[in-house]
């Protein structure tokens, strides 16, 4: 047979995207996702929009990072390790060789130069709103990745924005500063000098470096978005974009280490070139592993085409019923209710698809909203009192705008008798 890469294209196109997964065994299963799943996060580098959210981090870190870091500074120098702010900044600009050693020092002095009493309320209050702006920018680029339009409440945002930026750094530095205690003890600086123990020391203390900025990623992941996330997803995530990113590291600390060209042409504008480079692929490498995550839990969107996918008529009056019989037989059974996420697996479909429908059927009373998180869904009336023909209605004229509607359209009378005997046989 003759191969050529048209031939082989179309071949993968076909295993991909149109092979039945009721025929694939479960490891062909997880290789078509996979295939699938590299596909798709192409398609989102080169079409989406995780470029442009993290162009629009990089500029907010900008102008955040010193007031995040004022703060962080405030709150650990009240416990007494302020001082392992600095070689936390040099780890994270280590892939910037000498120049990350600049910018740590000029933003270090920016700090200790800071006086929250001449800054007076309204100066801190634009102080504490640069550094909450990231943490919110952040927030909404992975709700943008998990399809998420329902913003956290005020109370919710602001109890979470404050751990994040009070609670978050005295942990982390406290944490560290009990191993640098722990690493000083003289027992085990003896144990390190032995050349076994040693070794395995050094070869452990890399692998636990990976674990940390995994363990990081993968509470990003379940911490930010607005949703649930589950464990393994946010794991799986984790670990794409904690080897990404310290691979990354190395990758881009050998450009900087090569990059003097690029000193001789923008002479000291080149140091603050580079910082936006690693900025700009930090955040990329979190945006993509947030994106692994949210289709590791969501493979009914891995599909060939980008954007929201939409249901036919047929298939939204067909979802409709469908779901009105899932949800009704599990309320007379008393049984938990339906959440959006469950009824989109159980049918295979993405979220965003069937919460317009089960919107609908909410606005036309026929279904109710339980107050748990996340909602269930329940009948709003007697089951009984809900015909067919009410539900497919309440489907049909979804969307119908005050002046896009049957009434605002002119027909003329052949078309109008055809669409009245289709309505009467309905």
């Amino acid at each position: 047979m003759d191969w050529n890469f048209a031939t082989l294209y179309k071949s993968l196109y076909e295993i991909v995207w149109r092979t039945p997964r009721a025929s694939l065994t479960r490891v062909q299963e997880w290789l078509v996702d996979f295939m699938r799943l590299a596909v798709v996060l192409m398609r989102d580098l080169t079409k989406g929009q995780l470029n442009l959210r993290a162009m629009g981090l990089v500029y907010t870190t900008l102008l955040a990072l010193v007031p995040l870091l004022a703060i962080s500074f405030s709150v650990l120098k009240a416990f007494g390790v302020y001082n392992q702010i600095e070689p936390i900044l040099l780890g994270f600009l280590e892939p910037l060789g000498e120049q990350g050693v600049k910018i740590t020092s000029n933003v270090m002095g920016f700090i200790n130069n800071i006086n929250v009493g001449v800054l007076g309320s309204v100066g801190l209050a634009l102080l504490l709103y640069t550094a909450v702006s990231l943490v919110q920018k952040v927030e909404e680029a992975f709700n943008y990745i998990w399809h998420v339009d329902r913003a956290r409440s005020f109370g919710e945002r602001f109890s979470r924005y404050l751990s994040a930026l009070l609670v978050g750094p005295l942990l982390v530095f406290s944490a560290m500063g009990i191993t640098a205690a722990v690493a000083s003890l003289g027992v085990v600086r003896d144990a390190m000098e032995i050349e076994a123990i040693g070794w395995v020391a050094l070869r452990v203390g890399r692998l636990a470096l990976y674990a940390l900025v995994i363990a990081a990623f993968a509470f990003f992941y379940s911490f930010i978005p607005n949703t649930k996330v589950r464990l393994v997803p946010a794991v799986v995530g984790a670990l794409v974009g904690g080897f990404a990113w310290q691979t990354g590291g190395w990758a881009f600390a050998q450009f900087a280490a090569s990059s003097t060209r690029y000193a001789a042409i923008y002479s000291s504008f080149a140091i603050v070139i580079l910082f936006m480079l690693w900025l700009y692929l930090s955040w990329l490498i979190l945006l993509i592993g947030a994106s692994v995550s949210f289709y590791v839990q969501h493979p009914e969107y891995l599909v060939r085409k980008g954007g929201e996918p939409r249901l036919s008529n047929r298939m939204r009056e067909r979802v409709a019923l469908t779901m009105m019989s899932m949800i009704g037989r599990n309320h007379l059974d008393g049984n938990a209710p339906w959440s959006t996420a469950a009824l989109a697996h159980a049918l295979h479909m993405p979220s965003s698809a069937i919460n317009e429908l089960l919107v609908a059927l909410q606005s036309a009373n026929i279904l109710a909203t339980t107050s748990d998180e996340p909602p269930g869904w329940l009948p709003a009336r007697d089951l009984g009192e809900v015909s067919a023909n009410e539900l497919l209605e309440t489907v049909r004229t979804a969307g119908e705008a005050q002046y896009l509607n049957t009434q605002a359209l002119p027909v003329c009378e052949p078309v109008g008798q055809v669409l009245d005997r289709y309505d009467d046989a309905a």
